[in-house]
């Protein structure tokens, strides 16, 4: 991604898993973005998608998920399940890597 701030992105898919929208819900300090699932969630209920993909960037350039990247992916994840949206995966990028979830069997 390249950029100087961390950037938390909600990529909306509808039942084919076509892009709906894509949308920056939190854009943090040069360390840290802080987000809430229902800013994640309050655009995608709005456009009825069926499922999202969350994608971050790490500034550090290292894209291993903090505790705090586990924790929010977490609490994410359990509001998708209440609402009835797939949350397919959470990408962190960092410099020239990247870091899935789904991959590791996190999600």
């Amino acid at each position: 991604m390249g950029l100087k701030k961390e950037h938390f992105l909600v990529i909306q898919l509808n039942t084919k898993n076509h892009i709906l929208k894509v949308e920056t819900v939190s854009i943090g300090s040069l360390n840290a973005s802080i987000v809430h699932p229902r800013e994640v969630f309050k655009d995608a209920v709005k456009n009825s998608a069926a499922s999202i993909i969350l994608g971050y960037n790490h500034t550090s350039g290292d894209p291993h998920p903090s505790r705090e990247d586990c924790q929010v992916t977490e609490r994410i994840v359990k509001g998708g399940i209440l609402l009835g949206i797939d949350v397919i995966d959470h990408v962190i990028i960092g410099k020239g890597n990247y870091f899935s979830f789904k991959e590791e069997g996190m999600i």
